[in-house]
Formats: C-alpha cells, structure tokens, sequence
C-alpha cells in the first residue's frame, strides 16, 4: 500500500480537474502535429489490423491522454475502451472485488491497476511478462525515474509485468525572500523529518493571522495523529505486528515519533488553516493556497503546485510567490534514498487472457516511449513524466526534487489487509481521541500511546471474534476505510479516476 496524501476539497478538484481538460483540449492539436513530425515517424505503423480494448475511467480521459497520439502513430491499431466510471468507490460494497468482475466481463487486452492491484494479479499469473518484449524491442530503462523498475519487478515477484506512463512526486517547496527575510538558512535534500520541523520553528509565530508567516504548510491540515503517521511512515515503522496481529503503538519508535509531532505543532510552526476554497474568481483560489500566497515558508506538496504557481504568475504576479526553490521530502536517516511520497497510480499492464498481446504491447510501448513522454511534457497537468529528462524547470530549479529518491516498499500498514472494517473505523477516532488529550496537557504522548494500544487491541480482539463467529467478514480494500477515517490515501489507484469519475 502506497501512503500519500491527497485529501482535497470538492472545489478544488473540480477546478483542477477542469483546468486539466481546459489545457489538454487546448492543446491536444498541436501535441497530435508534434507527435507525427517528431515521433516515431510512422515506423510500426504497417502491420495486421487489429482491435484492443484498454481499460480507462472513461472514453474523454482516454482520448485526451493517450488515444489520439497512439492513433497517429498505429492507425492499424483500432481501440476500444473499457469504461472503468462505475467503479467508483461511491457506487460499490467492494472495490476490488466489482473490479475484477469488471475484469472478468469486459475482458480487457490492457489493464490499468494500481499497484495492490498489480501485485495480486501478477502473483495469480494474470498478467504477461514484458522481460521478452523488453528485451526484444531493445527498450532504454535507463532514462526513467531511479527505482521505478526496481520497484515494479519487485512488486510483480522478480518479474516486469507492467509500466506506469507518469507519476505523481512530492517535494518540499520554499519561498527564498522569506528564508533571507528572517535570517534562516535554506533547506537541503534527505532532511530528517525532525530537521525540517526544526527549521519550520525557526520563523516567528507571533502576529494576526493575516499578517503572520508560518514556517511549514501541507496540502491539509495536519492533527498529531495525522502527522506522526506521516513521521512514521517515512521512518518504515508499522502499525500492527502482522504474525500475531498485536498493536506497535506504543513501541519506543512511535513514541519518538509523536513527541517530534507534538513539539513541532505546539511550536505555532505548522499551518493549520483549512484552505478550502467555497467559491470566488479563479485568482483567489489561486491565492488560497498559502504558499503562492506567501504565508508560508515551506510546503509539502506535489507536482501540481507548480502548475498552480506559474498559473499564479500570470494571473496575480504582484501577490504571487517569485523566488522559490525545491528540496526532496522528509527521509529516514537510516534509509536515506527511498521515500513514501512517489506514488504511480496507473500500472498498465496486458491480460493474459488477451488475443490481441502484440497490438497491445504496441500501445503500453507507445506511451512510454521518450517521444510520447517528449510530447507530454509540453502539457502539464501536475503529474510527471516517467523520463526524468522531460522534467524541466525554465529557470533552473531543483525539480529533480521530484524523482531523485527512490520509492520505498515497507509499509506502514502491512499484516492489516485481512483485519475485520469494524476494527479499522476505529483505528482513527480512538487515536485522535487520545492524542487531542496531548494536544490539551491532559496526557503524555507516552499515556496517550499506552491507552491507544489497549484500547484498539481490545477492540481489533473482538472484531476478530465476531468474524469468526460469522459476523463482518474482512474485505478487499478495508484499508480504504483507514484513509477515509485519517485523509490519507493508502491506496494510490483511485485518487485520479474518482475525481473524473465523480464530477
């Protein structure tokens, strides 16, 4: 399970996605015109017709990131799509079990999965090896972002079995004139989580909410729990011992954890204003982001924000941040080249049940080939090209922010897939209950973390015991309830279809 946050308001997505389509249709002539004088000029376009079907959250998605680009240059090729809008997580009991009942009826030449999805389905000898096609094809792996290989040939038990056209990064972003403005050095790659917060402290807490700057700002707020969960993941502690199902709460780790937390939100350091955006002109909702507005010093955030800011330039540039520069998110100090925070939500990924595997290999070839990533780059909408070469600043920022860790298997949530829901809706609200009491005087982090472990371990028994008496039965995709409860994704495959899906 992939941890990443990615808790927005409905506005905002709305906007975001619209802004996205706006830009896509706008250019979607001219990147079609640079894909056939640049590309692959036509090269594979003889051959046997053929007819595939692809899986997407639906045909205009499709079309706009994929279809017209592959046509130009496989017009042999037709494609069918395999609208994926009904599974909405909204509109199903069970996620992954109406997927693969969509599986199953559609029948599908290619796949689009998350990487649980991915997982299971390689494991269960569902998908084709892409190893012969690589090898065959004499496809460059050398240009994608480090790890990304690495990490699917894991996932998928040694072998490739799927490749991701782009992902989503995070980075920490920094306004430079208000460092220089209060004399505090900048930030630097592979900080630890406490030197980051550390340096948030840094900035004055005093003065109006108006006029005051904070030192650090994530794309939501941020609670104790919320936090050190954050803190936590980075350091590739657990929440549960998978082998006899007992809590880790209260380990020496998590107490660490959550005392680092704690100092850095009792600081007056952390921005904490919900920054949900209920209506306005486009240019104050620009502004209610607080980075772009200057309000804080450093952010957390994704690829998307740049996208924002340079909106934002345009729109507002007497209000809008000028100076800023880019670091790598928070690392273990231990393990410090691997991150949580690089997440890739669309594996595709070709059945096995397909008649159809070389047209197929053609399209999963097409969009993650250097041209189609080429063209792709002179459209951005937030999310990053898998060829680190497309991933360019004008002006010389470290975006290689984005991509230069790698991303990093352990799991906060491993041994939790098969515990009973009624335990996981309770994992939030009794931890946030206890750890609020922090946030009062009324405990000690290490109270607070004692009286989670008993609580939950007792609940987590009981749920256990009525499930084998026949009650709730644990199911796919229970961890979802975790991320509803917390506002933190831990599951990365839903997040951009159900906004497309749900407008």
């Amino acid at each position: 399970m992939r941890f990443l946050a990615l808790n927005l308001s409905a506005n905002r997505a709305i906007i975001r996605i619209r802004l996205y389509r706006w830009i896509a249709a706008a250019l979607a002539m001219s990147l079609l015109l640079s894909a056939c004088s640049k590309g692959e000029s036509g090269k594979e376009s003889a051959g046997e017709p053929a007819t595939i079907k692809i899986m997407s959250w639906n045909e205009q998605t499709f079309q706009t990131e994929f279809g017209m680009l592959f046509y130009a240059m496989h017009p042999e090729i037709d494609v069918k799509v395999a609208n994926m809008g009904r599974l909405t997580t909204g509109q199903v009991d069970d996620y992954e079990k109406a997927f693969d009942e969509f599986v199953k009826e559609e029948r599908p030449d290619v796949l689009m999965l998350s990487l649980n999805q991915y997982k299971r389905y390689a494991a269960d000898g569902r998908l084709v090896s892409l190893e012969s096609f690589l090898t065959r094809d004499k496809i460059d792996l050398e240009g994608f972002i480090p790890g990304l290989i690495e990490d699917l040939r894991e996932t998928g038990g040694g072998e490739l079995y799927g490749l991701t056209p782009q992902f989503i990064g995070q980075a920490i972003y920094y306004n430079k004139d208000l460092f220089d403005r209060f004399g505090v050095s900048y930030p630097t790659d592979k900080m630890s989580w406490e030197e980051l917060l550390n340096l948030a402290a840094r900035f004055p807490s005093d003065g109006s909410e108006e006029d005051r700057v904070w030192g650090l700002g994530f794309s939501y707020p941020h609670d104790l729990y919320q936090l050190g969960q954050r803190i936590g993941t980075t350091l590739g502690l657990r929440l549960i011992n998978p082998a006899d199902k007992s809590l880790l709460i209260d380990s020496d780790a998590w107490v660490k954890v959550y005392e680092i937390a704690h100092k850095a939100l009792r600081s007056g350091a952390i921005h904490q204003e919900n920054s949900t955006f209920i209506g306005g002109s486009y240019e104050e909702y620009l502004l209610s982001n607080p980075f772009i507005a200057g309000k804080v010093a450093m952010m957390l955030e994704g690829s998307y924000l740049m996208l924002q800011i340079r909106e934002a330039a345009g729109a507002v540039p007497d209000k809008a941040v000028k100076n800023w520069d880019l670091v790598t998110v928070p690392v273990d100090p231990s393990n410090p080249d691997y991150t949580h925070e690089t997440s890739y939500y669309q594996i595709f990924a070709i059945n096995a049940d397909s008649p159809n595997i070389e047209a197929a290999w053609k399209f999963i070839r097409y969009i993650h080939s250097d041209d189609y990533a080429r063209v792709k780059s002179k459209s951005s909408t937030g999310q990053l090209p898998i060829r680190t070469k497309y991933i360019q600043d004008e002006e010389g920022r470290n975006v290689a922010a984005f991509y230069a860790l790698k991303p990093s298997n352990s799991d906060l949530y491993a041994g939790m897939d098969d515990l009973p829901q009624d335990f996981l809706m309770q994992l939030y609200p009794v931890s946030a209950e206890e750890l609020n009491a922090v946030m009062e005087d009324k405990k000690t982090v290490e109270e607070a973390l004692s009286s989670i472990k008993t609580r939950l371990q007792a609940a987590l028994e009981e749920a256990l015991a009525n499930q084998a008496d026949g009650g709730e039965a644990a199911g796919a995709g229970s961890s979802s309830g975790v991320a509803f409860e917390t506002g933190v994704s831990v599951e990365s495959g839903a997040s951009d279809g159900s906004d497309e899906a749900g407008e």
